[in-house]
């Protein structure tokens, strides 16, 4: 035991002695430092400062010229540039200054005996006209120095001296040097401030060494080895604690780049899959799915999935304890757990399930699972992170949901909910553009209602409402892929049908006119009377190869259809009316026979047309 002893004495003692050399260089080191640097460290930092200064000096004095650098090259000084250059000493802390032209010759100078002089020293054609400033300073008596009063009007002593920089800067235009300035400038304040700042920093750090030196002697005293492993626990500490903060400012980065790419989304596919590649790299340790409610809210879709997650096409609302409960549900956390209906397979692992809330009202569902290998420890300090995601998302699906919602309201009809005439008009637009492109066909089918008017003065305007939206569902039931439905305004209706040609709008127009035919409005106690329409067709390119020449056409073959009787189609341009279903489509097969049948049904449905037109206002 007193072998140990000695040594750890001996030990103490070597450290100590280490300790007290170590302090007494580090003192006399600054010591000296304070005794012999000053001098030499102010000089260099007083003529950094006059070289940066020397240069701010430069371009005021050259923007104050009218001439501006064209003084330099012309050699010559107008009398109001005059007038500003003798001015400037009053506004700067130059007391005298020289303006110099490329061959040395004084262009001009606060001292006009000088102006006209050459400057024959060696340093200004070595040094200055080579691009590179020149710096001196000197200790000068006040007769040489033009300003006696200083600008905060101090008089200075005339038997006094004041240390004086002289500074040649060089004037360069497109890489060439054009010329030089000289500066004089009292610096007798400034190095005096310089130096007791060296000084002061000096002495601070003579204390800091003084402080390391004590400091070094007591943990000389210390105990070394609980040093050490308090030094060691610390350390692992401080490494947590950035490895946390550096994890942190990775999350929070992500997030906001999250945020920002969610808010620029145009649609819901499009964010679930922006959605799918952030949550790989903000959750890596967790598989995870999200889901959204359908417009009926009776059951969520399957939106997304990210990690090899799988998810459910559909899931319903209270197959879920998360929805159920209105908060998370952390499956594995509590003595006693019940497992979520659509988590059934996985019910022997620890999950997640995060309701997606958007302004109050749950929009969704984000479900998380630890990846193979992740303890629950791990995957609960998750939780957190997952929450304030889902907060992301759920305001990025609403605003998504609330931008598709003001669209359609602005390019759709609010009574019949087919579109409106400007969203028509611009699909008009860029399907005959196409067209164009490629030499597709295209149709455009005009649709009025027959004698409409009636029914809105016999019947009440609640009545021609549910005319025009039972004609309106016609009409869209009547469309496939991208053909489009439009309320133009009124009782008029019109048909976008690209890639067909006139034949098969003709068909297709005969087929909506027995459609609406077939149309029962129930209105109070009774049923409105029988509904028909009229309708032209045109063709791109027979009819025109403009949007306003083909829905022309349209109308004026709508018009045709009514001044001959109603109820029928009349294709624009043609040598007669196609006026019902058989006439049109057996004109594709030329055959005369069929066209005299479909001639005689179409007279006999004409007359009926009328007998109910004349009893509709009786019926009233």
């Amino acid at each position: 035991m007193s072998r140990i002893t000695g040594f750890l004495r001996g030990l103490t003692d070597r450290n100590l002695l280490n300790t007290l050399f170590f302090s007494l260089t580090v003192v006399v080191a600054v010591v000296g430092a304070m005794r012999f640097l000053p001098e030499p460290l102010v000089t260099r930092l007083v003529r950094d400062d006059v070289t940066n200064q020397a240069g701010i000096w430069r371009q005021r004095l050259i923007s104050q010229l009218d001439a501006g650098l064209g003084i330099f090259v012309d050699g010559t000084i107008a009398p109001a540039d005059r007038e500003r250059l003798s001015q400037m000493i009053n506004f700067s802390d130059v007391f005298r200054f020289k303006i110099f032209l490329p061959d040395g010759r004084i262009l001009w100078s606060t001292r006009p005996a000088e102006i006209g002089e050459i400057n024959t020293k060696p340093y200004f054609a070595d040094i200055v006209m080579k691009g590179q400033s020149y710096y001196k300073q000197e200790a000068k008596p006040l007769a040489e120095i033009d300003r006696l009063t200083l600008r905060d009007g101090t008089v200075l002593d005339p038997d006094a001296e004041r240390l004086v920089a002289e500074i040649y800067t060089p004037v360069v235009q497109d890489g060439r040097v054009i010329g030089a300035i000289e500066f004089y400038t009292d610096i007798t304040d400034v190095y005096a401030a310089f130096f007791d700042r060296v000084q002061l920093t000096l002495s601070i750090l003579a204390a800091i060494a003084i402080l390391v030196a004590g400091g070094a002697l007591i943990m000389v005293f210390s105990s070394g080895r609980r040093r050490e492993r308090h030094l060691r626990e610390r350390a692992s500490q401080e490494k947590e604690l950035l490895a946390g903060q550096l994890r942190l400012a990775r999350e929070i980065r992500l997030l906001g780049e999250l945020n920002e790419w969610l808010q620029s989304c145009s649609s819901l596919e499009e964010l679930f899959d922006m959605v799918s590649a952030f949550m790989t790299r903000l959750l890596p340790d967790s598989m995870g799915s999200i889901y959204v409610y359908s417009n009926s809210r009776d059951v969520l879709d399957g939106a997304c999935a990210w990690n090899g997650a799988d998810y459910h096409a559909h899931i319903r609302p209270d197959s879920c304890w998360a929805l159920r409960r209105g908060r998370t549900y952390f499956y594995g956390e509590s003595e006693i757990d019940f497992t979520c209906d659509h988590m059934r397979e996985h019910e022997e692992e620890i999950y997640f399930c995060i309701p997606i809330l958007a302004h109050g009202e749950t929009v969704g569902l984000m479900t998380l699972r630890a990846m193979r290998g992740v303890t629950q420890e791990q995957f609960a300090r998750s939780r957190k992170l997952a929450q304030m995601c889902a907060e992301q998302i759920s305001l990025a699906i609403a605003n998504v949901r609330m931008r598709d919602q003001l669209r359609d309201q602005s390019i759709r009809d609010a009574l019949t909910g087919l579109y409106n005439r400007r969203h028509f008009i611009e699909a008009l637009r860029r399907s005959v553009e196409a067209a164009k492109h490629v030499g597709a066909d295209l149709s455009l089918v005009a649709i009025d209602v027959d004698h409409f008017k009636k029914f809105n003065d016999n019947h009440g305007h609640d009545a021609g409402d549910m005319v025009l939206r039972a004609v309106g569902s016609a009409l869209e039931a009547e469309c496939d892929g991208d053909e489009l439905a439009c309320r133009l305004g009124g009782e008029e209706f019109m048909l976008l049908l690209p890639l067909a040609d006139t034949e098969t709008a003709a068909r297709k127009a005969e087929n909506l006119r027995r459609a609406v035919e077939q149309i029962v409005v129930r209105y109070g106690e009774k049923n409105l009377p029988h509904i028909s329409i009229s309708l032209g067709v045109s063709s791109f390119p027979q009819n025109g190869t403009f949007p306003q020449a083909l829905m022309k056409s349209a109308d004026d073959a709508l018009y045709e259809a009514k001044a001959k009787g109603r109820n029928q189609v009349v294709v624009a341009g043609a040598s007669g009316p196609e006026k019902d279903g058989k006439a049109a489509s057996e004109a594709a097969d030329r055959s005369a026979l069929e066209k005299a049948i479909a001639q005689k049904g179409k007279s006999r449905r004409a007359e009926a047309g009328k007998d109910d037109a004349a009893a509709g206002p009786a019926a009233a």
